[in-house]
């Protein structure tokens, strides 16, 4: 199959317009990314307004995180097939429409079904943005450009936080919905006019895969989270069983699909795999300790939402600065090397939250988070550039899909890790209470719950040093000669 080149190219042999491309992209996985975080400190807010409930309010964030993760590589093949700009202008629009429903909405259940909507078109963005980069930036610049995107999606999710507490605080709950909706109107006037490219052409959509691949992952992640919140039930572990043994008729029916949504021989390249489960194992070790001391700082120290997350902030305001030159840097000699030593240094970042504890300094938090924010900087771009880089031409959106669906269920996962952590020494509802800062801990709990948090940083080290181990060992990438014609 041939496939078209993507925009046209100027005389030196770029692309025209790319810095205003790359814009839109980063501000569109920004605004995704933003709002998978943004209702945490809004759940007060919304519970009192609503009538609900705490179990309930929670599924306003999972929801957002359960369909992002599932519909991840569905939405980046489609953009394969029918476009990735279609999929991406789409996904702006989808977004924007269902951030005014979220605004608007009456009760809880309609909220968390628009947050569902919200987070389908939030999806179809981040699954294409790393193919659109692909097809855009030629091999010496895509370091660079993913450096962006990656500042935009991670620094994203915790400055949701920062900005829902401020909107939630000053404006109203409903504000951190209706923000989106001007942002998204100028965003999709850009994208229609500046990210354009050309249908794929002779390939059936694997409808009953996408089916199969969305049940599964769903019924697996839907019973993660209710481990964690309700806890260890044989309900619980019936959907947990049936998730993975649906996995068996998802992989036979790929392997004789002309057309997979996954193309399994893609992890037969050893830099995509490594990449990938990287990136996973990244997830489940660095978001489980930003969660866990936002629990800490809420819960043992007593301090609001909102200036728990400002002392997590500074780190991923230097990620954000330095993860452009980290990606330049990555472009010229490589991200085996760059992004194995910046989960390195995220380690020894997470080393200095063992002196928290009950009486010491919140200013440690400040240190531990520059630290993890530099490590993050030099993980992110590298290992999203070896993802696209050892990725076939025609498979950009699936490969990016792949990459935004490990990078989910890392997410996923470290919430659920964290939490199944802290209801060792505290109870379920507390747990849950602590975590969106409607309560605190008091007496001799405290103490329980800090060794709890020091037990689950090993844990969570242990994650960082297998994406290290993976890291190392991936090998150097290559760009394919085909990805290097597509820009000819």
């Amino acid at each position: 199959m041939k496939i078209k080149a993507v925009r046209n190219v100027d005389v030196n042999g770029g692309v025209k317009n790319e810095n205003l491309v790359l814009s839109v992209l980063v501000v569109g996985v920004l605004m995704a990314s933003i709002d998978s975080t943004i209702v945490l400190l809004a759940f007060p807010a919304i519970t009192q307004a609503l009538h609900s409930n705490l179990s309930t309010i929670i599924w306003v964030i999972l929801i957002y995180l359960l369909v992002t993760a599932v519909a991840a590589t569905q939405l980046g093949r489609i953009g394969d097939i029918f476009g990735r700009s279609r999929v991406f202008n789409s996904g702006i629009m989808i977004f924007t429409i269902f951030s005014f429903m979220c605004g608007i909405a009456p009760t809880d259940i309609t909220l968390i079904i628009f947050r569902g909507f919200q987070a389908v078109g939030g999806a179809m963005m981040t699954a294409n943005s790393g193919a659109i980069i692909a097809d855009t930036f030629r091999r010496e610049k895509l370091g660079k450009a993913y450096g962006f995107t990656g500042m935009g999606w991670n620094v994203g999710a915790m400055l949701g936080i920062v900005l829902g507490g401020v909107i939630t605080t000053f404006i109203g709950y409903r504000y951190i919905f209706f923000i989106n909706v001007p942002i998204g109107i100028v965003l999709l006037v850009l994208a229609v006019k500046y990210i354009k490219d050309d249908k794929r052409e002779n390939e059936r959509l694997d409808m009953l895969g996408m089916g199969l691949l969305g049940t599964t992952l769903s019924m697996i992640l839907y019973a993660g989270v209710r481990i964690s919140s309700v806890g260890l039930n044989s309900v619980n572990v019936s959907i947990l069983i049936m998730g993975f043994v649906l996995l068996l008729p998802f992989y036979f029916r790929e392997k004789v699909f002309v057309n997979p949504v996954i193309k399994f021989s893609m992890f037969k390249n050893k830099v995509f795999k490594n990449s990938v489960l990287a990136s996973m194992f990244q997830g489940l070790g660095f978001m489980g300790v930003a969660f866990m001391l936002i629990m800490y700082l809420q819960g043992v120290r007593g301090l609001s939402p909102f200036d728990a997350s400002l002392l997590l902030l500074p780190g991923y305001v230097l990620s954000g600065i330095l993860s452009p030159f980290m990606g330049r840097y990555s472009d010229r000699y490589g991200a085996r090397l760059l992004a194995t030593l910046g989960l390195l240094v995220m380690i020894a970042g997470i080393f200095v939250y063992f002196a928290l504890t009950a009486t010491s300094s919140v200013y440690i938090v400040l240190i531990g988070s520059a630290i993890t924010g530099l490590g993050g900087s030099m993980f992110w771009p590298a290992n999203n550039s070896a993802v696209m880089k050892s990725s076939e031409a025609g498979r950009f959106g699936t490969a990016s899909g792949v990459l935004r669906l490990f990078g989910s269920m890392g997410i996923m996962g470290s919430f659920i890790i964290v939490i199944v952590t802290a209801t060792l020494v505290i109870p379920r509802y507390l747990a849950f209470e602590i975590f969106v800062g409607t309560s605190k801990l008091i007496g001799g709990i405290t103490n329980g719950f800090i060794t709890g948090m020091h037990f689950s940083f090993v844990f969570l080290i242990v994650m960082l040093v297998i994406s290290a181990l993976l890291s190392l060992t991936r090998g150097n990438e290559n760009m394919a000669e085909n990805i290097k014609n597509s820009h000819l």
